[in-house]
């Protein structure tokens, strides 16, 4: 696939196939993850969370648009900016909430914190704190999803794993040998490129001698596509067709997904090295308020059931920071739990 191919090829499939309903989860999971992240810059400086807080807001697109045209039984893989991954792959937002303030009733029990979000009933295999640790792990698991169709002779569809990471990530060795091991055994993952166009204080063009990190799957034989990342309908579009691909047994794909973030890069970051022109140029194609407008201008809902979802969204965050708060601290007799299989 080829960037000049993307905008009519989204235009006619996001309006031909995606339903009012479907519009509907990818608007509410949008502001889930939005709202979720405001609460959480509240929070931390109140001193209710600690270490390193990395926050996903402008980017909910990617995590709403790929995770949504999935199914429970894949796979997902995020990194250290891994709150709004779970929360798309259905992980309670209470027990991410409590995980985030250290609380036994956290999905890993308070022992992971903001960087390492892991929830094995939803197969969310975790965020990672150093670049390039999760995409081995997600090779493994689109491993493990073909060994068990092709060897042992599993009946059902084959589970699709999908691999975020950031564009500072591309320049990684294991980013290369993932991608080659993919496509020589045909696994049925999704690489996706969040690329926000900073590693850290570092500007992506100024990092790479090819900026196009679509272009790099080209030697691998993969199939690569470079996707407006504002644009919820133009991912979820790619990614339905990506996952069946790879439901089907025809491989991997990589979509690099051209987004921005919000905020600096934690919320230790005084966000200092980005110009403001370039922050007002992103901000104003605010991924939630696009597909907003779409909603409204196309009647697939009044302004008063959208804002009723907003209510709904609100409910559900109030009730997971109550929950939070009120959740007892994990017991410092049980230190060496977990840390060994039983």
């Amino acid at each position: 696939m080829h960037t000049d191919q993307i905008t009519s090829y989204t235009e006619q499939l996001s309006s031909n196939s995606i339903t009012p309903e479907q519009l509907k989860i990818l608007y509410k999971d949008m502001l889930l993850g939005r709202n979720f992240e405001d609460l959480c810059a509240k929070m931390y400086y109140r001193g209710k969370m600690f270490g390193f807080v990395h926050l996903y807001n402008g980017q909910e697109a990617v995590s709403s648009g790929v995770i949504k045209a999935m199914k429970q039984t894949d796979y997902a893989c995020s990194t250290y900016r891994d709150h709004v991954h779970a929360l798309s792959k259905g992980v309670p937002s209470r027990e991410v909430m409590a995980e985030l303030f250290g609380k036994e009733t956290g999905c890993c029990k308070g022992r992971g914190g903001s960087m390492h979000i892991f929830s094995a009933p939803h197969n969310f295999l975790g965020g990672f704190a150093f670049i390039g640790e999760g995409i081995p792990v997600a090779v493994g698991a689109a491993f493990q999803s073909l060994y068990r169709k092709k060897v042992l002779n599993e009946s059902g569809e084959m589970s699709v794993t999908a691999c975020f990471f950031g564009d500072g990530t591309t320049n990684n060795g294991q980013f290369f040998e993932s991608l080659n091991m993919a496509v020589l055994w045909k696994l049925p993952i999704i690489f996706v490129v969040e690329n926000n166009q900073w590693a850290i204080g570092m500007a992506h063009h100024r990092s790479s001698s090819t900026p196009e990190i679509y272009k790099k799957a080209a030697a691998f034989g993969l199939p690569a596509i470079e996707v407006d990342g504002m644009d919820v309908l133009a991912i979820h579009t790619i990614a339905r067709e990506a996952v069946t691909r790879a439901r089907l047994g025809e491989g991997p794909t990589l979509i690099e997904a051209l987004t921005y973030r919000f905020r600096g890069h934690s919320l230790a970051d005084p966000d200092e090295l980005r110009s403001s022109q370039e922050k007002k140029f992103w901000i104003v194609r605010d991924p939630i308020q696009r597909l907003k407008k779409y909603i409204l201008e196309n009647n697939c809902y009044s302004l008063e059931e959208l804002n009723k979802v907003d209510q709904e969204v609100k409910d559900e965050l109030d009730d997971a920071i109550d929950f939070a708060m009120k959740s007892p601290e994990p017991n410092v007799n049980e230190l060496y739990n977990y840390l060994f299989v039983e």
